[in-house]
């Protein structure tokens, strides 16, 4: 794979440590938003969600060499796995933070799961390996993750409409028309003004921000995988890690897509220099480093790659210091409970265009990977990808019981996308023939 050249700065500090400190705030501002989303969303702490955004991607540059300009934030791939492992284990009597708990130990076995496929691809090469996640499989993933998800973000809505429509409004203003920052910080934006808006109404108790401390340690043993320890249920662990950990295979394909972005946008192939095994392995290790102390999934982000292509500033350094940034923020609790006091109609209007954005991500994924849906045998592994993701999701309280194990859709989608790839055979399809000048499709598949 070959990238050409692009002009840019690689040295931010030559323009002055003030337009430096400005550039790295950029970055910061850029992933602010998706990242809080995520644990406002899902229950887990904002603070902690910070703190290992920022302490991942300096973990990420140190084991990449210091020389790929990626920062690490929540990952959305992980939600649906966050809420049914939530769900199930509130069933079962469990408090909500105990099963998001569990939850976390599915997740860093998945953080795992990158240290396998980086030494596969360091031993047998990336064409061998990305064989059997092609985007047929991982294309209809990712869409399933954004339409299992879209039923909380209506359910948030309806609590109230206006702050959620008043929200979508500014993101889509701000996405098309912005300009500078602006157009960086759509989400940011639309998540500001709803809440404001809901203020000015009435509509948000700030008395418990009173006693919220300006500073505080963000990390506890409650709110940890040590948790499960006290009240530890090996059965449903299992069920914890069999529904999230086939996550990683659409995310592992994200990581890959973004390393891709930024080389083409930078002008360097990071895929060979440091190496995709390492990249895998920086973003593994910062996602189970954050799972377990309680932070979501880390993953790179395609925020960054937008603000490279528009400041045209490569350098790694901002990006650093936006993480150094994230992680003095961590340290303050009254920045926390602010968050934790959004309204559910701000946090729906917003995730109602993210969830869309996911699954509008999969797609693309088909169309610019030039998917042949008309072929059959492409046709019978997304359907059943998708309509086991959403079916099992709506239809059987996402999830399928095995035993003591609980499958969610997207697991079992995940498992039968990727058997179902492996063992069709490449020729099941339908043949297209030229007839009087034009491409015609042959209904007689070749079997």
């Amino acid at each position: 794979m070959e990238f050409k050249p692009q002009q840019g700065i690689t040295d931010a500090r030559q323009l002055g440590y003030g337009k430096f400190t400005i550039l790295g705030i950029q970055h910061l501002f850029a992933m602010f938003g998706a990242t809080i989303l995520v644990p406002a969303l899902t229950g887990l702490d904002v603070s902690v969600t910070l703190l290992f955004a920022g302490l991942g991607t300096l973990l990420f540059h140190l084991i990449s060499k210091r020389i790929v300009p990626a920062f690490l934030g929540s990952s959305f791939a992980f939600i649906g796995g966050y809420l049914s492992v939530k769900e199930l284990g509130v069933a079962q009597g469990m408090t909500e933070r105990l099963a998001l708990d569990y939850a976390c130990i599915g997740v860093l076995c998945a953080g795992m799961c990158y240290f396998i496929m980086a030494a596969l691809i360091k031993g047998f090469g990336t064409k061998k390996v990305l064989q059997f996640f092609p985007p047929v499989v991982t294309g209809p993933m990712v869409i399933a993750i954004g339409l299992t998800l879209s039923g909380s973000a209506i359910s948030n809505c309806t609590t109230n409409w206006l702050l959620a429509i008043v929200a979508i409004v500014v993101v889509i203003c701000s996405s098309i028309w912005g300009k500078g920052i602006i157009k960086i910080i759509p989400i940011l934006l639309g998540v500001i003004v709803s809440y404001a808006l809901a203020a000015a109404m009435g509509e948000v108790d700030f008395s418990s921000l009173n006693d919220a401390a300006w500073i505080g340690l963000p990390i506890s043993r409650e709110g940890s995988i040590l948790a499960v320890s006290d009240n530890f249920d090996s059965a449903f662990m299992v069920s914890g890690i069999i529904a999230i950990v086939p996550i990683a295979f659409a995310t592992i394909m994200e990581h890959i897509g973004d390393m891709c972005a930024i080389s083409s946008t930078v002008g360097k192939d990071f895929l060979e220099k440091p190496g995709l095994h390492r990249t895998l392995i920086g973003d593994g290790l910062a996602t189970a480093l954050a799972s377990a102390f309680g932070a979501p999934a880390n993953t790179t982000y395609g925020e960054n790659t937008g603000v490279l292509n528009l400041t045209r500033v490569f350098d790694p350094a901002v990006i650093r210091l936006a993480a150094v940034f994230a992680i003095l923020l961590s340290f303050c609790p009254k920045f926390a409970c602010l968050i934790g006091l959004m309204p559910a109609a701000t946090i729906g209007g917003v995730s109602l265009i993210l969830y869309g954005m996911i699954s509008s991500v999969g797609v693309r994924n088909l169309v610019e990977s030039h998917v042949d849906l008309s072929s059959s045998r492409n046709v019978f592994v997304a359907a059943l990808i998708l309509v086991l993701a959403i079916g099992v999701k709506y239809g059987a309280g996402d999830s399928v019981a095995i035993g003591s194990i609980h499958l969610s859709g997207l697991a079992i989608a995940a498992i039968v996308g990727i058997v179902l790839n492996a063992i069709l055979p490449q020729q099941l399809g339908m043949k297209v023939k030229s007839f009087n000048g034009k491409e015609k499709q042959d209904i007689k598949e070749e079997l």
